[in-house]
């Protein structure tokens, strides 16, 4: 469970850093501070529950350092948010996306469940669209509730976020698919049986992270957007609550399947 719990936490507060640059400052300096705050309590407390190294490779002892440097970096950009200059701030923010993006690659190098080109390309693709769609999902339910406390701001801003969050949902779909295919065609090396996985009774792990991490954000996202698009602020962020949560389930079982039949789905 700590390797799910670590996965999980690290993706997320990568992933909400990611969104922070597609905000504009019209968001207000309190929207950045509440941001940068959970990504570096996301980080914190995926760092105290590190995973033992031992049996894996350098690539998961780099992918620690590495997440460790963005979590100082961020650190400091959240102490500094409207006390420095912006010019700073964003070498900060910037150190913070590149160290993360590096952890989440490293990680994918030591938890590849397949030796092959293949297997590690998509493992590695599974992590960065992940984070994104993480990351996508939760700015985008925060910043809907931001129109409370901001209700002039443009409705530009939400539009722009969920576009981000529909567009790391398809890299996400596309992606699994692409390993659900390359398995199935026997392209890359898998541990189990796919199809005989899928309708036995463990495989109602796979199906519930389908169903919940990918079709129902589909709808929900689709939902959101129709209703940004009628300026419905507070409907789209109603929306937004439950489409983050299918995502965090979708997500956790995606890292739960990774470390039981060992696929990067």
């Amino acid at each position: 469970m700590s390797f799910i719990f670590f996965l999980f936490l690290s993706h997320l507060g990568i992933g909400i850093a990611w969104t922070l640059p597609l905000v504009p400052r019209a968001a207000g300096v309190k929207f950045f501070r509440f941001n940068a705050g959970v990504i570096v309590a996301l980080l914190a407390i995926a760092a105290a529950l590190r995973p033992d190294p031992a049996g894996l490779s350098g690539s998961w002892t780099t992918g620690l350092w590495l997440l460790g440097a963005a979590l100082a970096a961020m650190t400091i950009y959240w102490a500094t948010i409207g006390r420095m200059l912006a010019a700073v701030r964003g070498v900060l923010l910037w150190t913070a996306l590149v160290a993360g993006t590096g952890a989440l690659v490293m990680q994918a190098l030591a938890l590849a469940p397949s030796t092959d080109r293949l297997g590690i390309a998509f493992t590695a693709l599974s992590f960065l669209s992940s984070a994104a769609l993480l990351g996508g999902a939760c700015t985008a339910m925060v910043l809907g509730h931001w129109y409370l406390i901001l209700p002039s701001m443009e409705i530009g801003l939400l539009k722009r976020i969920v576009k981000f969050h529909l567009g790391s949902l398809v890299m996400r779909v596309l992606i699994v698919g692409a390993v659900v295919f390359a398995v199935t065609g026997g392209l890359m090396i898998a541990s189990i049986d796919l199809a005989r996985y899928a309708t036995s009774v463990d495989g109602v792990f796979l199906w519930q992270r389908v169903l919940f991490g990918l079709a129902g954000p589909a709808v929900l996202g689709w939902l959101t957007w129709e209703t940004a698009k009628i300026r419905s602020t507070q409907s789209a962020t109603g929306i937004l609550y439950v489409d983050f949560f299918a995502v965090i389930v979708g997500e956790v079982l995606a890292k739960y399947l990774l470390m039981e039949i060992s696929l990067p789905l």
